[in-house]
């Protein structure tokens, strides 16, 4: 039995030194959505504020906008597409009206959301109307409203 004591002793150290540097190397990693049906989406966003008053201060231009809180920040979000396309189309639109925004690429795993986006995507797709971009804009802001938060 003594003789066996040893090399028990050492495999369960090794053993608990390897899968500790294994499992070590995860942190550090990005995750990844686990539904099939999620999608990225691209956000345009207005801004990140640090409190809810002046989110809605400097979003008062704005007929539709949704926020997330994000490490203590409100982010305001004018527009969601499924297309980079169609997103560089909707920030040239508040780039033309004065508004600086950016791009943020987010993980969606709302079908009914979704299958409604593409919906609006090929219409914002065929037209070149400023008019009709906010038109759409709006429509998918205030779906996201109802199919996406009410749910949260």
């Amino acid at each position: 039995m003594k003789r066996y004591l040893f090399p028990i002793v050492t495999s369960l150290i090794i053993g608990c030194m390897l899968s500790y540097f294994i499992i070590s190397q995860y942190d550090d990693m990005d995750s990844l959505a686990v539904s099939s049906n999620a999608e990225t989406l691209y956000y345009i966003q207005r801004g990140a504020y640090s409190d809810k008053a002046n989110m809605e201060n400097n979003m008062k231009d704005f007929e539709y906008y949704i926020y997330n809180v994000e490490d203590n920040l409100y982010h305001a979000y004018i527009g969601i597409s499924q297309s980079k396309d169609n997103a560089l189309k909707i920030q040239n639109y508040y780039k033309n009206l004065g508004f600086e925004t950016e791009i943020k690429e987010k993980v969606t795993d709302n079908t009914d959301f979704i299958n409604i986006l593409k919906q609006y995507d090929e219409l914002l797709s065929a037209t070149s109307s400023d008019e009709s971009i906010k038109t759409i804009c709006n429509q998918v802001l205030s779906r996201y409203e109802e199919l996406v938060n009410a749910k949260n």
